[in-house]
């Protein structure tokens, strides 16, 4: 299995960026599917983005499409997520995941979680 950790998080203003990065360790990185998510507090956990095993293909959710890029550095078996003109809205724990099935926007997909990290813009 592989162990996650997710780092980058903090306080931004509305407009502002940041980049969150997810190491991963005891697991051969280059296999598995990779995923950010989201929790806000009081609401599900949502689906952001997704990637691929050789980064051929990516998803989003609609609401961080043209903001958010989602990446990866096998040899650094590091993912990232790249996000810039930030909202609101756009506060939460954010968490990485991994699976070594199809990419999905479905929680039960994932196998592996990190812990999170806080993201927090003010307005």
């Amino acid at each position: 299995q592989v162990q996650l950790v997710e780092t980058g998080g903090g306080l931004v203003q509305t407009g502002g960026s940041l980049r969150l990065s997810c190491a991963a360790s005891e697991g051969t990185f280059s296999d598995y599917v990779m995923a950010w998510f989201r929790q806000a507090p009081g609401k599900e956990r949502e689906f952001v983005a997704a990637i691929t095993q050789s980064a051929g293909s990516t998803d989003y959710v609609d609401s961080v499409k043209g903001r958010f890029t989602i990446s990866r550095d096998n040899a650094e078996k590091t993912l990232y997520l790249q996000m810039t003109r930030l909202k609101p809205e756009d506060t939460a724990v954010y968490y990485c995941a991994a699976t070594l099935s199809y990419p999905s926007r479905k929680l039960r997909a994932y196998y592996h979680w990190g812990r999170g990290t806080q993201v927090t813009v003010s307005s």
